[in-house]
């Protein structure tokens, strides 16, 4: 028997491989196959952390509380890679760590949002991300890169504000870009932003109630008043793509919520309008267990009981992506009819001609943190409760 375990696993893995090597290169087929023998117009460039004295020490200082502007580019281009590597004794760097682009002098940031969270990475946590356009990759996650194009006509600008009491002490980066003659033939920049709220049941009964666990289960709202929001702007331009972060303080299933889709001023029902959290991520009935495809994935699943505790999902729409014209409006409920209490934290990403405004202003440091972990002294004080409710003795909990 052991002979044919080891071959079963054996080409069970091997055939795994295969296919990924197969996605991933019919993936890349027109992006690059078809394309990378054509003259090329530009010149390649880089902006490092190098030591300019010759030695070893290829990184920067990033004191406490300071802004540090790693980047400033003059000139049109595309910015094609940035890579980040970094270490400090804050266990909540990559949340207490801002990342923020600015495109054609513009005094607004395009892009604001936490480090770690850009790049996939929730929770200040570290972990492997293998999408097509972020990648977390070894040592265990560390490694953070984009490939996300950003083009800009007359400047880019990078900046890291460390908003920690702690230094950076060791921040490294590449800034890997194309420098061009001309224009990009789009106005359209690169933007992305982050949100977070702790919901509450917005039920008529004030219920979490879920799978009608707790009685009918109600109606949901024909409107998206009480949705969690992924995404509000106005202007041109197409959404591309989204991380959500989701903590969980209870073991039920989070992710009947529905999203609703809204471009260019739809009243309700939106023709883009979802049936459940997982089926929006490509993935079906309540999955827990990491998967990652270049354009969806769960790389971060929940290890509490049933869904209790953390997940991060990615979705990137890459083949289509969602075009608008005037406005776009994304949200998504927080269980079916808005009825749980969810950690959410979610960044968007899309393509946008520049309005000359700020986006909503990133919440302070302080309300960027982590909830309290629930764990099993938690449930095990709730199992008391409902013990004492029932009259004691003997309970054996699904009374």
């Amino acid at each position: 028997m052991k002979p044919i375990i080891f071959h079963r696993l054996f080409f069970s893995k091997f055939f795994a491989i295969i296919a990924t090597f197969f996605i991933f290169s019919m993936l890349g087929a027109q992006s690059w196959e078809n394309q990378i023998w054509l003259p090329k117009n530009y010149k390649s460039e880089r902006i490092s952390s190098y030591d300019r004295s010759g030695g070893n020490d290829d990184f920067i200082v990033i004191p406490k509380n300071s802004k540090v502007t790693i980047a400033n580019i003059s000139g049109a281009g595309v910015i094609k890679h940035i890579w980040f590597t970094l270490a400090s004794k804050d266990p909540m760097i990559r949340r207490n760590a801002i990342l923020r682009i600015y495109w054609d002098k513009n005094l607004h940031p395009s892009v604001e949002v936490p480090l770690g969270d850009f790049f996939g990475q929730g929770w200040g946590e570290e972990y492997i991300l293998n999408s097509l356009p972020l990648v977390a990759a070894p040592k265990k996650g560390k490694a953070l890169n984009s490939f996300i194009p950003m083009p800009f006509s007359s400047e880019a600008r990078i900046e890291i504000e460390n908003q920690s009491d702690l230094e950076i002490p060791s921040f490294y980066f590449y800034i890997d870009y194309e420098s061009m003659k001309s224009e990009p033939a789009s106005k359209l920049r690169f933007h992305a932003w982050w949100n977070k709220s702790v919901t509450e049941p917005a039920t008529d009964s004030g219920k979490e109630n879920e799978w009608s666990l707790l009685g009918e289960t109600e109606k949901a709202p024909l409107h998206t008043k009480n949705n969690y929001t992924i995404l509000k702007t106005k202007g041109k331009g197409h959404f591309i793509g989204l991380n959500l972060y989701v903590d969980s303080p209870t073991p039920m299933w989070y992710g009947e919520g529905d999203d609703a889709i809204q471009i260019d001023g739809e009243v309700w029902p939106p023709r883009l309008h979802g049936t459940g959290t997982e089926d929006l991520f490509n993935t079906a009935w309540c999955p827990k267990e990491v998967f990652m495809h270049p354009y969806f994935g769960y790389p971060r699943i929940s290890d509490g009981t049933g869904w209790l505790g953390r997940t991060h999902l990615y979705r990137f729409w890459i083949e289509s992506p969602l075009a608008f014209e005037r406005n776009f409006q994304f949200t998504i409920e927080h269980g079916h009819a808005n009825s749980l209490t969810l950690d959410l934290v979610s960044v968007a990403y899309w393509y946008q001609e520049i309005i000359n405004e700020p986006m909503p202003v990133l919440p302070k440091k302080e309300l960027r943190q982590n909830q309290p972990e629930i764990n099993f002294r938690h449930i095990h004080k709730w199992r008391d409760s409902f013990r004492s409710e029932k009259g004691k003795g003997l309970i054996w909990g699904h009374e």
